[in-house]
């Protein structure tokens, strides 16, 4: 069993209020989990407008499985035009 955390630093560019901020990483996170069948939270930056970090967890019976969900979740994250990836930290556990 393989263990992939990923750490996603996000600006949201053009957001003027914590509830527009809101309103898109509901978005995001909810199409992550449907799409990727991912765990994900916000996991800091929670009182700034236009940032964000998500936390995305994957679990797979093997270390090419869980990489290759993790590389769909950045490109899907880097599509997004709501939003950019400043940062993704990878990890194995």
């Amino acid at each position: 069993m393989v263990v992939k955390l990923l750490t996603i630093d996000l600006h949201l560019p053009g957001r003027s209020s914590l509830k527009e901020k809101r309103f898109v990483l509901s978005s995001v996170k909810t199409r992550l989990r449907r799409q990727f069948n991912v765990a994900v939270s916000e996991v800091d930056h929670h009182d700034k407008w236009q940032r964000a970090k998500l936390a995305v967890v994957t679990v797979s019976v093997d270390g090419a499985m869980a990489e290759s969900t993790c590389d769909k979740v950045i490109k899907f994250l880097e599509r997004d035009h709501r939003l950019a990836v400043l940062e993704c930290i990878q990890e194995i556990r």
